[in-house]
């Protein structure tokens, strides 16, 4: 069956998704249309094909251990000079991304994996390209506001032209249904604590 580049993030729901897309787009970052606006969960990773159903069934019982956080954006950062990215930042919420992370890449898991960089969740709105455009976007996005309640994450795959795509979404069971997304947003969103 071979092997899958898979990533698990919370999206950015609209309108606040594709916004950002577009914006990243306007900086000149050629990758922009094919990554739906996200929160990181876990960073591109190879899988087994085979194991796509014990990793759907390992991020369904996370999410069934999880409830509706609120999230909110404000502002950017920046990882330069150690990494050429941009980012708004999560300024509430991140203690329950972190939480969802660290649950997702469980010794326990499928998905077991060491990170390059500490977990810092934000939402790329520039990576690799000018620093020019970086600080463009750094300053363009500084006031930047955004804000919902995320009610489930998603597992996507990143197909053979680069562009990520939805698999399945995995609501939280502790908080009903979240509001309907379109296909490149998919979670939807504000974050108190994810703890049961």
């Amino acid at each position: 069956m071979g092997t899958v580049t898979l990533g698990v993030s919370i999206a950015v729901p609209e309108p606040y998704g594709s916004l950002l897309q577009e914006r990243r787009a306007s900086f000149g970052d050629p990758a922009a249309h094919g990554i739906p606006t996200h929160v990181t969960l876990l960073p591109p990773t190879e899988a087994e094909a085979a194991d796509l159903p014990a990793i759907q069934a390992h991020l369904a019982g996370i999410a069934t251990g999880g409830r509706p956080f609120p999230m909110r954006l404000s502002g950017t950062g920046t990882f330069r000079p150690l990494s050429p990215v941009v980012f708004v930042q999560v300024v509430e919420g991140a203690s329950a991304c972190s939480w969802l992370q660290k649950r997702v890449r469980d010794a326990s898991g499928p998905l077991v994996r060491e990170l390059q960089f500490p977990y810092h969740p934000h939402v790329t709105v520039a990576h690799g390209i000018t620093e020019e455009a970086m600080d463009r976007a750094y300053a363009e996005l500084g006031d930047y506001e955004a804000a919902w309640t995320c009610g489930s994450f998603a597992l996507y795959e990143q197909g053979p032209d680069s562009v990520w795509r939805k698999i399945n979404e995995f609501p939280f069971a502790a908080g009903g249904g979240a509001p309907a997304l379109p296909a490149q947003s998919s979670s939807s969103v504000d974050a108190p604590s994810l703890h049961p």
